[in-house]
Formats: structure tokens, C-alpha cells, sequence
């Protein structure tokens, strides 16, 4: 969005701030009435894994994701166009937020192993015919709000020296700040899976992220004065977008802890982990309890002990965003996306939560 580095740092943040709140409030409507709506997740782990491929910031990846969910609610789109639709999101998103010679080439595109293992070859003309009609769509208005342009202002004070870490004061400050902005990061993801968070104001989702992390640090208290002073949100408020947020992470641990005990030879020795969790507290718990203090105990980590959240496992890669959920089924796209096979008649698994597999075309 043509903002500067780290803006929440100078001395216009809170005049930012206050421009992407205004400009929230007159975002599109999103209605949820695509009838490919049950590919949406595919095509959004696809934008997320080729943006981490070329290393695009959060916001060009969010922004993306978000032009795809507005343009799937008013057209009826083929599969196959929606490759291309996707794409061109990815395109649009990245010539807004990021520098010039950071956006994706076309060359670069088709060289991946999803468009051949697909069919498809982007051209020029073609690209630039769907930016037009994407363009068109959103009256050339791409100043569009999304979590990730408020996460960081969020972030910035997230943590403070005061905070306790159950119940006592935290013996590593930058430490906890860390893996607060990794856990953070995890929720965003989060909350790009399932457009159920389009209910959501953008900055309410940043919002939650933030205390959902909190909680998952055992951190108190868990929504701080100085948080609601800055986001303008109570705890109460933040209630029901943190409460699918923390299901989706209980999910993953679940799945972790699984896989930990099928493939018992992969653990790795000598790793010290900062441990999110204590003993096996509910979403419930959790969320009905915004200023609870914890005692002093030995912690039973919920996550296993050489084990991380599993979108910021492999944050080097470029894949955390689809590695973040059980419900996606990452490791075909993933595939597709290493393996340059041309299959031309293969079918593709849209994700573990839609079983519905989709043929592919040819040209």
C-alpha cells in the first residue's frame, strides 16, 4: 500500500493507523455466494505458496487472498480460470505493496510446476486482460485494509517488561517477542484458510491474533489496558474471531503430537523450544478468562517439546503458510509446486476439508 518500512515505528503511525481504520469501514460486502466456493481454499494456499516462493511481504500475500474472495463472490468462474484468476491477483497485489523489481515475472510464473502439472501457460495478453477486469471490478481502487497491514502496529507493543509468563516475570524479554511475532504471524495465516474470517473487520482479526498469542504464551494479562487503548477493541469483542483462531491451533497440536508418535525416528535431539502451552487448558478456558493469573507449575507442553507451529516451521522455505493447517492439504500442492511433471489429466485433492477433486483442462 505504498507505506514505508516499519511505519508503525515513525512518527505519522497513528495517523496511518487511523487513515486504514476510516478506509475499513468502507470496504466491499462480502457475501459467500461463489459457487466454486468450496476451491476457495485450494487457490489460497496456492497464492500463499508461490507469494512465500518469491518472497512477497504478508500484505501483498493478504491482499491477494482478499481481491480473490471479492472477485469469486460476484462471477462464476472456471477452474481453470481461476488458475489464472489467482495469479493475476497475486500480480495486482504484489505491483501495490511491494518494490518494482520484487514483483513475480512472467517467465518466473510458468516456470512453476503447478502451471504445467495444470496445463496452463500465462501470456502477456492474457494477464493483462484479467488485470483489466480485475482492476474494473474494484473501480481501480486497491487500497484495501487487510490483517496484515495492522498486525505490526499491533505488535509493537504487544509485549511489555510488565507482562507476567505464568504468573511470574518473564526471563527473557526479546525471547517472548519472538515467539510472539512467529505465533502472531501463525494466526494470520490462520485466518486466511477459511473465508469465515471475512465477517471479521480486518483489523479486529489483527486484533485477535494478537491475544490469541498471549494466550498460547500463557502471557497476563491476557488483553492488556494499553491493547484496547491502542486497537480500540475489548476482550469481549475479540471473543469470537480468537475462539476459531485458538480451535484451528488446538487442531494443529493435535495433528503434530500425531504425526510426532508415527514418525518417532524424526525427532531431533538437543533442541530447546520455548513451550506454548501448559497443562491441557480448553478453547473455553481460555477465552472466558481474559485476566486470569497463573501459578507457578511444571509445564505439560500440549506442544511436543521439539515440535513448533507448523507454519513458521519452515519460514526459510517459503511454505508456512499452507503448513500452518491440518485442514489444507499442503503437501500436494507443495508437489506440484517442486515436482515440474507434466500430468495433463491428473485430478488434484482441493484440500483435506473438501474431498471434492477437480479435473483439469486442456487448452
Amino acid at each position: 500500500m505504498e507505506l514505508e518500512d516499519q511505519w508503525w515505528k515513525g512518527q505519522l503511525a497513528a495517523d496511518i493507523y487511523q487513515a486504514l481504520r476510516y478506509k475499513e469501514l468502507k470496504l466491499p460486502s462480502y457475501k459467500g455466494q461463489s459457487p466454486q466456493l468450496n476451491l476457495r481454499r485450494y487457490f489460497a494456499d496456492l497464492i500463499a505458496i508461490v507469494s512465500n516462493r518469491f518472497r512477497l511481504c504478508p500484505a501483498a500475500r493478504h491482499l491477494a487472498v482478499y481481491l480473490l474472495d471479492l472477485f469469486m463472490d460476484r462471477y462464476d468462474i472456471t477452474v481453470q480460470q481461476l488458475h489464472m484468476v489467482s495469479l493475476s491477483c497475486l500480480l495486482l497485489a504484489s505491483k501495490f505493496e511491494e518494490r518494482e523489481d520484487r514483483v513475480p515475472k512472467l517467465e518466473m510464473l510458468n516456470s512453476l510446476g503447478c502451471m504445467s502439472s495444470v496445463n496452463l501457460m500465462l501470456t502477456k495478453q492474457g494477464l493483462l486482460h484479467m488485470e483489466l477486469l480485475l482492476l474494473e471490478t474494484f473501480q481501480w481502487n486497491l487500497y484495501l485494509p487487510t490483517a496484515a497491514h495492522f498486525i505490526e502496529y499491533y505488535l509493537s507493543i504487544a509485549i511489555h517488561e510488565a507482562d507476567l509468563r505464568d504468573g511470574w516475570p518473564m526471563t527473557c524479554l526479546e525471547k517472548t517477542k519472538l515467539y510472539m511475532a512467529k505465533y502472531a504471524d501463525y494466526f494470520l495465516e490462520v485466518s486466511l484458510q477459511d473465508h469465515v474470517f471475512l465477517c471479521f473487520a480486518p483489523s479486529l482479526v489483527a486484533a485477535a491474533c494478537v491475544a490469541a498469542s498471549r494466550l498460547i504464551l500463557h502471557l497476563s494479562p491476557t488483553w492488556p489496558p494499553r491493547l484496547q487503548r491502542l486497537t480500540g477493541y475489548t476482550w469481549d469483542s475479540l471473543v469470537p474471531c480468537a475462539e476459531k483462531l485458538l480451535i484451528a491451533h488446538d487442531s494443529d497440536v493435535k495433528e503434530a503430537n500425531k504425526q510426532k508418535c508415527q514418525q518417532p525416528s524424526q525427532q531431533q535431539q538437543g533442541q530447546t523450544v520455548y513451550h506454548s502451552s501448559g497443562p491441557g487448558v480448553t478453547v473455553a478456558q481460555y477465552l472466558h478468562q481474559p485476566s486470569m493469573q497463573y501459578t507457578q507449575q511444571a509445564p505439560q507442553p500440549a506442544i511436543a517439546p521439539n515440535h513448533r507451529p507448523t507454519s513458521y516451521l519452515n519460514h526459510t522455505t517459503g511454505l508456512q503458510a499452507s503448513n500452518a493447517l491440518q485442514h489444507s492439504n499442503a503437501q500436494t500442492i507443495s508437489a506440484t509446486l517442486d515436482q515440474k511433471a507434466n500430468i495433463p489429466n491428473r485430478a488434484y485433492q482441493v484440500s483435506m476439508h473438501y474431498t471434492c477433486s477437480t479435473p483439469c483442462f486442456d487448452r
